[in-house]
């Protein structure tokens, strides 16, 4: 879509972020028409990312420099919006942080009266 072309992702966005802070940031790029920043729809919590939406196809190219930028005390992810790709899930990408919180943790061996005896 011609959107896409105008649009790019902007990740590890801090969670207290606000659009016009984005705004902000990315107006030397050229002309922002939208900017969304996704939400959790259980939660409404901000996932962390959002997507720009430019006027022009060029505003895209000087917002990639902004990659790894640091904005709020985080560097930010700033890559060309890809429309989603059959197969894809859109909340595929590194939505579950917090890795495998592990099953075994409380188990100490149950034979510990066997010993010494």
């Amino acid at each position: 879509k011609d959107v896409d072309n105008r649009s790019v992702y902007v990740g590890n966005v801090d969670y207290s972020s606000t659009p016009e802070e984005l705004q902000t940031l990315f107006q030397s790029c050229g002309t922002i028409n939208r900017i969304t920043i996704i939400h959790d729809r259980y939660t409404g919590h901000p996932k962390g990312y959002a997507y720009i939406e430019f006027a022009d196809v060029q505003s895209v190219q000087s917002a990639l420099i902004f990659n790894e930028l640091q904005f709020k005390g985080r560097p930010i992810k700033v890559l060309a919006k890809r429309t989603n790709l059959p197969g894809m899930s859109k909340r595929g990408r590194g939505g579950f942080r917090g890795g495998y919180r592990g099953g075994f943790r409380g188990f100490r061996g149950g034979a510990r009266g066997a010993y010494g005896r």
